[in-house]
């Protein structure tokens, strides 16, 4: 097996094989001519977390740079990172996200990544996010270090925590996943719409108005469900 050095060797010429994982178009054309332009020639592209999954699997490329969101609207690609992750310990995972919050960025880096690149940042900082982790060291968007650095959070309203039930406490902890709605459903055995309909109830209880708010705070004070929270048992009146 080739050391170490031969194998970060092998992650800089135009041969490097690069695969983004993002469903826009737009963004996807951006990135790939930045990449050519900086020397890398070698990328695939594919809007399925799925596929990208078996890609790695097959190709074995030497970086993964992936959108955290994607159509989803949730944080999807968490699950995909830790996933990733779980198979290759070794592959550079970078997210490029359009969420600018320290804790879902120490969320993507707690899930596998080795970098953090918000959408909005300037396209030479995304082409040095990438050099980065392809040497070997991990990178987060200057907007972001200094919050991710000094642990900058909000403390929880820990009397709206309280008072959660179990099924509200477990629905949080799987949008800190990287849930959808529609994978809650499934794991819960309930429908979309009663899904939907328990998360805007959560809304006015803890203080957030919108979904990303919603699943910022499950980030921050929720653990992934597989590891730490118990299913609650199913009650006849969630089957909605």
């Amino acid at each position: 097996m080739p050391n170490a050095q031969a194998q970060i060797g092998r992650r800089h010429g135009p041969d490097t094989r690069i695969l983004i994982v993002d469903d826009h178009p737009i963004v996807v054309a951006g990135f790939r001519r930045l990449l050519h332009d900086a020397g890398w020639h070698a990328v695939e592209h594919t809007s399925s977390f799925a596929k990208a999954f078996r890609l790695c699997r097959r190709a074995r490329p030497e970086a993964v740079v992936v959108d955290l969101a994607m159509s989803a609207g949730s944080l999807a690609g968490l699950s995909f990172v830790r996933r990733l992750r779980r198979y290759d310990s070794d592959i550079p995972i970078l997210v490029l996200s359009m969420h600018d919050d320290p804790l879902i960025a120490r969320a993507a880096l707690k899930a596998g990544a080795n970098g953090y690149v918000v959408k909005d940042t300037s396209p030479e900082e995304l082409v040095q996010g990438l050099a980065a982790i392809l040497h070997g060291t991990p990178y987060v968007s200057r907007v972001l270090a200094s919050d991710l650095a000094f642990h900058k959070t909000h403390a929880p309203e820990s009397m709206a925590i309280d008072a959660l039930s179990s099924r509200e406490r477990y629905v949080l902890s799987l949008l800190a996943e990287g849930k959808s709605y529609a994978q809650i459903a499934d794991n819960l055995a309930l429908s979309y719409k009663a899904v939907a309909h328990l998360c805007n109830r959560l809304k006015p209880k803890l203080g957030v108005q919108s979904l990303q708010e919603l699943v910022r705070f499950a980030v921050q004070n929720f653990p992934a469900a597989s590891t730490t929270t118990r299913k609650p048992a199913k009650h006849p009146k969630d089957s909605g």
